[in-house]
């Protein structure tokens, strides 16, 4: 997958097209990433010994990977990415600066 947990990323396709978040989450066998504050759902819950009162709660729902991009370290621009070998680990690069997305 193009990013990680902890990734600064932008949506760039769907109802929250053009907000940005860090990533939560990822889930690589499905493909999909949990955005802070992006695809917030309502669930309805009953209550239980956690949550007494129960009713209606907001909470994030994973999105496709497809649909976010990492943004440029050095612009702060949503950036494709790209993969080098630097002193024998493969490290993901930013390809608007060249700029490395690990740390």
């Amino acid at each position: 997958m193009h990013v990680k947990k902890g990734d600064k990323v932008m949506v760039i396709s769907g109802k929250d097209k053009g907000k940005q978040g860090v990533v939560l989450a990822s889930y690589p066998k499905k493909d999909r990433v949990l955005v802070e504050g992006i695809n917030v759902v309502k669930k309805h819950s009953k209550p239980s010994q956690v949550n007494p009162q129960g009713g209606i709660l907001s909470q994030e729902a994973p999105i496709h990977v497809s649909n976010v991009m990492p943004l440029d370290p050095k612009s702060g621009e949503p950036t494709r990415v790209g993969y080098k070998v630097v002193d024998n680990k493969k490290v993901r690069v930013a390809k608007k600066s060249g700029e490395t997305l690990d740390k």
